[in-house]
C-alpha cells in the first residue's frame, strides 16, 4: 500500500489529469507530449497503472459513497445553518437537496476540484485514461510480456467497473470504447448516451476479456495486495448480470419514453426472463473460481483469540469480522483506496465515546445512526422476522426489561432497556450499538470485561445540536475490534482495514436470488446458498425456521415468499456495507421504503420511560426521478446530444 502511494505521486506528475473547470464529458486526451514519456519505461507505466486504481471511488467514505447516508439505512441530525455538513455526508440526497446545477455525488464530472462537497470523481476522465493506457502499454521495452498482458487485464477491469458505477447511477451512459481523435470536430465529440443493454453487454465483454488474463490470486501480498484477480472480475461480472436481470433494469415501463434525438429507446421495454439464467451461469462460475482461489465464509475462530470466548460473542463477531478483518478469506474484493480511518471514514462516524472526557476533548463522529426500521428488520433468535415470529405475537417490543443472565454477553446485567433488544439474532448484536449494549473491542477482548455503551441524553454519546446518534443507535459492525480510544484519550487510534466491495456471502445470496427468480418455484438448490449464510451465525435453515417458528410456515415454498426471504436476508447480512441503497433501487422498492417516516427514540431524554418513546425524526423524500442521478445542466448545455434523466 505504501508502494501504491508513492506511485500515485508519480502518476500525478506524469499522467494526464483533468484540471480544467470545464467539467463536461471530454474524451480528447490532453497533455499529448507527456504520453510517450509516461510509457517510456516499466516503472513509469506502472505509475500510470496505479493512477488508474486511484480513480476507484472511495467505498468506505461517507463523503464519497451515497450508500451510507443518502438512503434510509441511517440518519443524521440537521443543523439548518450548516449546509456544508449534510452535503458533505451526501445526506442532502435523502432529504430532497439533489439538483441539476450542482448534483451531489456527481461522478459524471465534477465542476470543482473540491470533491468533498459533491462526493464525485471524474469517472469519464478515468475511462479516457484507461484508453490511453491500453493504446500505449505496448511501448515500454523493459516490460515483460506476461506482465504487460496482466496489466492490460487489470485496466480492462477498471474500465468496466467505471462504466458500471456510472450505469448504476445514471442508467444509459456513453460507451467510451476508444478515445476520440484529437482533431475530431465538435459534432464528433458530442457523443450520445447508448441503450442500457448495450452498456451492460459492453461491461460484460470487458470483464470476460479481463478475466482471461488475470491471476487466480495475488502472489506478492506485500507489494500487490489490492490488485485485481480473476475471482474479482468474475464476481463483478456476476453482479453486473444480476443488475441487468433485476426489475429496475429489465423491462421497466417507467422509462419506455426515454428516447434520444436519434429516436433510439434507451431503456429495454420488454422483460427478459432469460437474463436471470445468464446471471445464474455467471454466479456459478464466480463461486467455483472463488472457492478454487481459497475464498470461504469467514469464521471468527480463525482470529486466534476465541479460546476463552462464549459462543454468543463468537456468533456476534462472525459478520462483523467478515466485514472488517483485513484480507480475510471471505473478501473477494476490497478497495485499499477506501480509507477506513480518519474524518470522513465510516469508523470515524460510528466509534462510540467511552467517557465524557472523550466526547468533550476528542474528535468523535458519533453520527452513524441506524434507523429504527433497520433495527427492527433483523431476525429474532429463531431466524425469522419479528412480525412473523410466533413467540413475539402480542409482545410489546418497547416495553422495558432488565438485562438478564441469558443475555449477559450482549446486554449489561440489570441494565434497563427494551424487549426489542432481547432474543435477537447474533448479527443484530454484532451490528447495532444501543444503550446498555456490550462492546467487544476497544482494548477489551474478553467476555467478562466488555465496555458498556451508553447513548441516552447526558451519556458520553448523547445527541448534541449538530451531531450525535439521532435515532438512539449507532452502527457497530464496521468498527474493527482493534480500533480504540481510552477513557482519557483525545484521539481515536484506528485499525486500518480495506473496506469490502464484494464478499462471498454476497455472491451466495445473489445466486439464491437468481435461482429463485428463474425457477418456477424454490427448491433445495435455492435453499442451499441462503442456508450457508444463515448457518455461519447460528441460524437454522430457511425451511426449518419458518416451519417451526413462523406464523406463515408456507412462505419458503412459494416463489414470492422466497423472494421476500432472500431480500430480507441480504438486508440483514450486508447491512451497513453499502448494499441496501443499491438493492432497493434495482428491486424498484426505493419509493416504498424511502417515503416512510424515519423513526427513532426520544434522544433528548435521560430517563428510560421517555427515551424509549418512538419519535418521527425525519421524512425522506424520494420521487420516481430519484432512481437515476441528474446530469448537471452544464453538461447538457455543452453537448446537445445528451438527454437529461426523466423528471430532472
Amino acid at each position: 500500500m505504501r508502494k501504491i502511494f508513492y506511485l500515485l505521486v508519480m502518476f500525478m506528475v506524469l499522467l494526464i489529469v483533468e484540471t480544467s473547470c470545464s467539467d463536461y464529458l471530454n474524451v480528447i486526451p490532453d497533455n499529448i507530449p507527456t504520453i510517450d514519456h509516461a510509457f517510456n519505461k516499466r516503472y513509469q507505466a506502472e505509475g500510470f497503472l496505479y493512477g488508474l486504481y486511484g480513480f476507484l471511488p472511495s467505498h468506505a467514505s461517507v463523503q464519497a459513497n451515497p450508500a451510507f447516508f443518502a438512503g434510509d439505512e441511517a440518519w443524521l441530525t440537521k443543523n439548518f445553518d450548516n449546509e456544508r455538513y449534510f452535503n458533505t455526508h451526501l445526506w442532502g440526497i435523502a432529504i430532497g437537496e439533489q439538483g441539476t446545477e450542482s448534483p451531489l455525488a456527481n461522478y459524471w464530472g465534477s465542476y470543482s476540484s473540491n470533491y468533498s462537497l459533491n462526493g464525485g470523481k471524474q469517472l469519464f476522465t478515468a475511462i479516457r485514461d484507461c484508453n490511453v493506457f491500453l493504446e500505449n502499454i505496448h511501448k515500454p521495452i523493459d516490460l515483460p510480456e506476461w506482465e504487460r498482458e496482466e496489466w492490460i487485464a487489470e485496466v480492462k477491469f477498471l474500465k468496466a467497473y467505471f462504466h458500471f458505477w456510472l450505469l448504476r447511477m445514471y442508467g444509459p451512459i456513453p460507451i467510451l470504447k476508444e478515445n476520440i481523435p484529437i482533431f475530431e470536430d465538435t459534432e464528433g465529440v458530442s457523443i450520445h448516451r447508448e441503450p442500457l443493454e448495450e452498456a451492460f453487454n459492453y461491461i460484460v465483454e470487458l470483464l470476460d476479456e479481463a478475466g482471461s488474463g488475470l491471476p487466480l490470486n495475488v502472489m506478492n501480498l506485500t507489494e500487490n495486495i489490492g490488485r485485481i484477480t480473476k475471482p474479482i472480475a468474475l464476481a463483478l461480472k456476476a453482479q453486473v448480470l444480476v443488475y441487468a436481470a433485476s426489475p429496475f433494469y429489465n423491462g421497466n415501463p417507467d422509462y419506455s419514453n426515454m428516447i434520444d434525438n436519434r429516436g433510439i429507446h434507451l431503456f429495454p421495454s420488454v422483460y427478459d426472463h432469460e437474463k436471470w439464467k445468464r446471471a445464474i451461469d455467471a454466479l456459478k462460475e464466480a463461486i467455483e473460481v472463488s472457492h478454487e482461489a481459497g475464498h470461504k465464509l469467514y469464521n471468527f475462530e480463525s482470529s486466534g483469540i476465541t479460546a476463552n470466548l462464549s459462543k454468543e460473542t463468537i456468533m456476534a463477531m462472525q459478520v462483523r469480522g467478515a466485514c472488517t478483518e483485513l484480507w480475510n478469506d471471505e473478501i473477494i474484493w476490497s478497495n485499499p483506496n477506501s480509507s477506513t480511518t480518519g474524518k470522513g471514514s465510516i469508523q470515524y462516524t460510528c466509534m462510540p465515546a467511552f467517557s465524557t472526557y472523550n466526547r468533550a476533548h476528542a474528535d468523535f463522529g458519533v453520527s452513524y445512526a441506524p434507523t429504527l426500521r433497520v433495527v427492527e428488520q433483523f431476525y429474532t433468535k429463531n431466524g425469522v422476522p419479528i412480525e412473523e415470529d410466533k413467540d413475539w405475537v402480542g409482545v410489546d417490543m418497547y416495553e422495558l426489561q432488565q438485562g438478564d443472565q441469558e443475555h449477559r454477553f450482549y446486554i449489561k446485567k440489570d441494565w434497563e432497556t427494551i424487549k426489542l433488544h432481547f432474543n435477537r439474532e447474533a448479527r443484530f448484536y454484532g451490528a447495532i450499538t444501543f444503550d446498555g449494549s456490550l462492546y467487544f473491542g476497544n482494548g477489551k477482548l474478553g467476555d467478562s470485561d466488555m465496555w458498556t455503551t451508553e447513548l441516552k441524553y447526558g451519556s458520553p454519546n448523547a445527541i448534541q445540536l449538530t451531531y450525535g446518534p439521532i435515532t438512539g443507535y449507532l452502527v457497530k459492525k464496521v468498527l474493527h475490534r482493534m480500533t480504540s480510544a481510552s477513557r482519557e484519550t483525545t484521539t481515536i487510534s484506528y485499525y486500518r482495514y480495506a473496506f469490502p466491495v464484494i464478499r462471498l456471502a454476497d455472491l451466495y445470496l445473489m445466486f439464491a436470488e437468481a435461482l429463485n427468480e428463474y425457477k418456477d418455484s424454490p427448491d433445495a438448490e435455492v435453499y442451499e446458498y441462503i442456508d450457508l449464510v444463515r448457518e455461519r451465525t447460528g441460524l437454522e435453515g430457511v425451511v426449518k425456521s419458518w416451519t417451526n417458528y413462523s406464523i406463515d410456515p408456507g412462505k419458503p415454498f412459494s416463489k414470492e415468499g422466497m423472494r421476500e426471504i432472500i431480500r430480507r436476508e441480504r438486508l440483514n447480512e450486508l447491512a451497513f456495507e453499502g448494499k441496501r441503497f443499491w438493492d432497493l433501487r434495482r428491486w424498484k422498492l426505493a419509493e416504498e421504503y424511502m417515503n416512510k417516516p424515519i423513526r427513532g427514540f426520544n434522544v433528548w431524554s435521560d430517563t428510560n420511560e421517555e427515551f424509549y418513546q418512538v419519535q418521527i425524526i425525519g421524512n425522506p423524500i424520494f420521487e420516481k426521478k430519484d432512481y437515476l442521478w441528474p446530469i448537471r445542466q452544464g453538461n447538457l448545455t455543452i453537448n446537445s446530444n445528451l438527454i437529461q434523466n426523466p423528471g430532472w
